[in-house]
């Protein structure tokens, strides 16, 4: 896996990520130099869906590698392009695209993209995402005066048990609010999070507000609009961004623009929705009739929800509220519905307001599928998606199996007794829990769904090892484990998410349980303290250029042991994590300009895994189950030519 062709979307290959349409992009490859090439290397683009060959130019030779450059034309919105190496032995030819390099010719949709256009803002490439879910993070003492509207089901913040399935799980109320956001900001401050991701704010009848009754207040159970305008400024005034929630798929049925319209086929509201006859029957995400789809045909709902000047999505952005972006719920059933298909469009529109309003605002979107087909680069910026990164790597730490699972919860052992592992929801998959993997089923799943993203997007895809709408990873995955997940999310590309309550190892079988009221005042309830982990974590991000802007080389992947590394023209980071215990894997030269017999500089660490660089072999690694480390190495040199063109 080493001694293969590279290349990524990073600088050191690619010149810019925000050419237009007709442009020129230099784009750089790296072949082994014991690689013979005696036929050339060839660029292969796709021009208006038509296969074009450029002639590659031989740059040089630095450290072992030999660089190839060709000019890349942006024919189309989204540039596809893929290396062909010409080898003149067995197999005769190569292809080298964003899945790997292999010899068979393989489908466009695995090929590099560059796209035209401006690219998401440069501050979420270097932030680290906290996930706030309101009513469960923080209590002010203005919570205690509020009335409680009758479908809540009260519960008390340190002693009550999260209902994780039964009917009171919507509604069970622990009265979290924003003004308990803001007075724990500093909690955000200490283990390094720069973006607070607030998950709906608008009134509802439920906890989780994902059933808005309107979008035009924030729910006074959470101070209401004053009490955002303190949390965004404060937070502004710390260096954080703030972004918001926003269903672009649905309302709730108590919106004021649903029940103006339903039962009421005259109203103007009415195409707002998919209604039957006389706007009775109606389509609902999922069938879940408390939450009726939008229908985004509609000019009216365009108007009203995206395009006004006092839209929905563009009122929040604006003063005195001056919210930094969205994440788009349910982004990838928005304007979908059987034979209608708007989200492309939806997409687009929703940019280009928020970007009118200001162009550093982040637009981000949930899909829990395969996201890459919809985050091409022109509409999202990010997908917040599981199938590239969290569910591959719940299967390569997954903790064994504990006995059949009886019920949601419930497990028992071979005496019939119930144990104290628990069954964990895989993201609504019919098991009770992931399978096992090993690292090169984890790798090859990993780029199986990430390669089809360009890379830009890559940057800005947000990657959780769990969510409010998952299992927590503390309940998925092994034992001890959570170090090791932390550290691929923050050295992967794309931009750490984490969940609130993840610095404390809280537990949850399935999405709603794990929506655990945060044990400020009680320890007790305190699984694992790991606020240490995520601030040294955010700390290596933030002082490492290659960790956020880098290019992505994997180096290892068997069994239980993983290694790569992320470089730019100025520095270089090696990671290498161990699930079991592994002694002397060899991961060739990366280092020629290192002193045999060195140790490299640990710059993170989790356990007892170190790194010598030795004479005639070059970097090994060693450490025991459940290590990782991340190690310095030397930018990447390029040949004289070429040299500095990685800076940009």
């Amino acid at each position: 896996m080493i001694s293969m062709p590279h290349h990524d979307g990073s600088a050191l290959y690619v010149d810019r990520q925000d050419p237009a349409l007709g442009d020129t992009v230099t784009v750089r490859l790296r072949v082994p130099a014991d690689q013979p090439t005696p036929g050339g290397v060839w660029l292969r683009s796709v021009r208006d869906a038509e296969p074009h060959y450029d002639a590659a130019t031989r740059l040089g030779e630095a450290d072992g590698w030999v660089w190839w450059q060709a000019g890349l034309r942006i024919v189309n919105p989204v540039q596809k392009y893929r290396w062909l190496l010409r080898t003149g032995g067995t197999p005769a030819s190569l292809w080298t695209n964003a899945r790997g390099t292999g010899a068979l010719e393989t489908p466009d949709e695995q090929d590099f993209r560059i796209v035209a256009g401006p690219a998401a803002p440069e501050w979420i490439h270097r932030s680290v995402m906290y996930q706030v879910f309101p009513d469960r993070f923080a209590r002010s003492a203005q919570a205690a005066g509020r009335a409680l509207p009758a479908w809540a089901v009260a519960a008390d913040w340190n002693s009550s048990a999260v209902i994780g399935r039964g009917p009171d799980t919507p509604y069970q109320y622990f009265g979290g609010d924003l003004e308990g956001i803001r007075e724990h900001l500093d909690h955000l401050e200490a283990i390094g999070a720069t973006v607070l991701y607030l998950t709906p704010m608008f009134p509802a009848r439920s906890n989780h507000r994902y059933d808005a009754a309107a979008f035009t207040a924030i729910d006074p159970l959470l101070g209401g609009d004053e009490a955002l305008i303190r949390l965004i400024q404060d937070a502004h005034d710390r260096g954080l961004h703030v972004v918001g929630d926003l269903t672009t798929n649905h309302s709730g049925d108590a919106h004021e623009w649903f029940r103006a319209a339903h039962h009421h086929p005259g109203a103007p509201e009415s195409d707002f929705y998919y209604f039957g006859a006389d706007n009775e029957e109606y389509l609902a995400w999922l069938g879940v009739e408390s939450l009726p789809k939008f229908n985004w045909r509609s000019p009216g709902l365009r108007e009203r929800f995206i395009l006004a000047d006092d839209s929905m999505v563009a009122r929040w952005l604006k003063p005195p509220y001056n919210l930094d972006g969205w994440r788009i719920d349910v982004g990838n059933m928005t304007g979908r519905a059987g034979a209608d298909d708007f989200n492309h469009e939806i997409a687009g529109l929703i940019r280009a307001k928020i970007h009118s309003i200001n162009p550093e605002a982040l637009l981000v979107a949930e899909s829990t599928s395969d996201a890459a087909p919809d985050f091409q680069g022109d509409t999202w910026h990010g997908a917040m998606t599981y199938t590239n990164f969290t569910r591959p790597l719940w299967q390569w730490l997954a903790r064994p199996a504990a006995g059949p699972a009886e019920e949601p919860g419930v497990i028992r052992n071979d005496a019939g007794n119930v144990t104290a592992q628990g069954w964990t929801d895989f993201y609504g998959l019919p098991q009770r829990g992931p399978d096992s993997i090993g690292a090169q089923d984890f790798l090859a799943t990993h780029l199986d769904f990430a390669a089809a993203f360009p890379w830009r997007v890559r940057l800005a895809n947000l990657n959780a090892i769990d969510t409010h709408d998952t299992a927590r990873a503390a309940s998925a995955i092994l034992p001890g484990a959570q170090p090791l997940a932390a550290a691929l999310q923050f050295t992967l590309p794309g931009v750490p998410m984490v969940f609130m309550g993840d610095e404390f190892g809280l537990e949850g079988f399935n999405g709603e349980n794990s929506r655990t009221p945060m044990p400020w005042d009680a320890p007790e309830r305190i699984p694992a303290d790991l606020r240490g982990l995520y601030a040294d974590l955010s700390a290596l991000r933030r002082d490492q250029p290659a960790l956020t802007s880098g290019g992505l080389r994997w180096l290892h992947a068997t069994d239980g042991t993983l290694a790569f590394v992320r470089e730019t023209a100025g520095t270089a980071v090696l990671v290498v994590l161990f699930r079991d215990a592994a002694t002397g894997v060899g991961l060739g030269d990366l280092a020629p300009t290192l002193p045999g017999g060195c140790a490299l500089r640990r710059l993170w660490g989790h356990g007892t895994a170190s790194a010598v660089h030795r004479p005639g072999t070059g970097v090994v690694v060693e450490g025991h189950a459940l290590s990782a480390a991340a190690f310095e190495l030397p930018g990447t040199r390029l040949p004289a030519p070429a040299r500095g063109a990685g800076d940009r």
